[in-house]
């Protein structure tokens, strides 16, 4: 069957950072939303270790504006408050198209492949606003999604042409969705045509950068097993 399904996530901000920023000073945030950020979403609205969630596309509904905010966040070794600045995404609202698949590196949920399932649990969790806290980027942020058909009504960027974004964060390669003991992060060159972003599949970016060695982490007390792939 085609899992493929759509919906519509919106906020009064979004702040999509550079995973490299995120340990303290002033941030601002991407133009658009990453495939990292995206998944995240799809994963507060249903996620079960027996699958990957796939990003497809998105859609830029609404114009693309900054507001910049005076915050104070906690320091990071002296303990406290400083003072910064944040530049966040204001009306943020997008049209997002996923799919998902077997991880086949949790063999020991092999028996809860069940397509069906999976499919209807989903479309029902969107209809209801997710499991959990939908967010974008960042916990301020707070979200909520509902059904869409992606692609219908209008967007502000509808018939205006390409768009280049330049290198930006894609997402994280965790061990349990890729079967190698490391953590890296990958990178792509997102253009936008009339509104809509194609995401490239992770295995697909070639630019990837090592963080550090990382095994995954069994769950409910059973032993990790990986198939044979």
């Amino acid at each position: 069957m085609d899992n493929t399904l759509s919906f519509v996530v919106r906020g009064r901000y979004a702040l999509f950072t550079d995973p490299f920023s995120k340990t303290g000073g002033d941030k601002s945030s991407y133009p658009v939303p990453t495939y990292e950020a995206l998944k995240g979403v799809m994963k507060s609205v249903y996620w079960k270790p027996t699958i990957i969630w796939i990003v497809k596309r998105v859609r830029i509904l609404n114009p693309i504006r900054m507001e910049s905010k005076g915050v104070k966040p906690l320091k990071m070794a002296e303990g406290g408050n400083t003072l910064a600045y944040y530049s966040y995404l204001e009306d943020p609202a997008y049209q997002v198209e996923v799919k998902f698949i077997w991880n086949l590196h949790r063999g020991e949920y092999e028996a809860d492949r069940i397509e069906g399932k999976h499919y209807t649990i989903a479309a029902d969790m969107i209809r209801k606003g997710g499991r959990r806290d939908i967010f974008l980027g960042t916990r301020e942020c707070q979200a909520s999604v509902e059904p869409c058909v992606f692609g219908e009504g209008e967007g502000y960027y509808d018939h205006s042409g390409k768009r280049e974004f330049g290198i930006m964060f894609h997402g994280f390669s965790y061990p349990d969705e890729t079967g190698i003991d490391e953590l890296r992060t990958r990178f792509w060159k997102p253009s936008m045509v009339d509104g809509v972003i194609e995401f490239p599949r992770p295995e697909d970016c070639t630019m990837t950068r090592f963080i550090r060695p990382m095994k995954a982490v069994p769950l409910n007390g059973s032993p990790l097993k990986k198939e044979a792939l």
